[in-house]
């Protein structure tokens, strides 16, 4: 199932991937509540090992979570979003990695932030991705995760001026409530 989903998202952001780190690598400097998160984050995994920052783009999550006194290398799916990352992020390890197939041993990490790194991933895969993280989770070891709400799915042919083919989903349909 991977070896049709990984190619064209691996395709696109690697197509990003000096743009997207222009654009997204200063972001947090603008999003408090992200910020706030990340630091409640990184307290509770304080010393209890390695966190991931998976689909971690740029490293900005990465470089946040580092600042903040976390042990924190990044994992990317597209190989040329790592080069600015680590351009970015010299002192942060970089690697390239398939959330669907993490080559992570079993229960080794403390942590895994995924900032919108599961919104390509089309609904029916994501119980891989999940089985995934937890295999890799230490027990009692934290996932902060961070999507788009809502009920609808984007084709993007274009972003930035590059041509593109990515599914961009958001999850978790809203739902009208019955009157009691």
């Amino acid at each position: 199932m991977t070896d049709d989903i990984i190619p064209p998202i691996r395709e696109s952001y690697d197509r990003l991937a000096d743009e997207y780190a222009r654009r997204i690598f200063s972001e947090l400097q603008h999003k408090p509540l992200d910020r706030q998160l990340l630091n409640r984050f990184a307290a509770e995994i304080a010393g209890r090992g390695q966190v991931c920052d998976m689909g971690c783009g740029p490293g900005h999550v990465a470089r946040y979570l580092r600042d903040v006194g976390a042990t924190v290398f990044g994992l990317d799916i597209a190989p040329r979003m790592l080069a600015p990352a680590r351009q970015l992020n010299p002192d942060i390890s970089f690697r390239e990695g398939n959330m669907m197939a993490l080559d992570i041993p079993d229960r080794t990490l403390a942590g895994i932030a995924a900032f919108y790194a599961i919104v390509n991933i089309p609904k029916a895969s994501l119980p891989l991705v999940f089985r995934e993280m937890r295999r890799v989770l230490q027990p009692g070891g934290l996932l902060l995760l961070a999507f788009h709400t809502g009920d609808e799915a984007l084709h993007e042919e274009e972003l930035w001026g590059q041509s593109i083919s990515m599914d961009i989903s958001s999850f978790f349909h809203r739902r009208k409530l019955d009157a009691p």
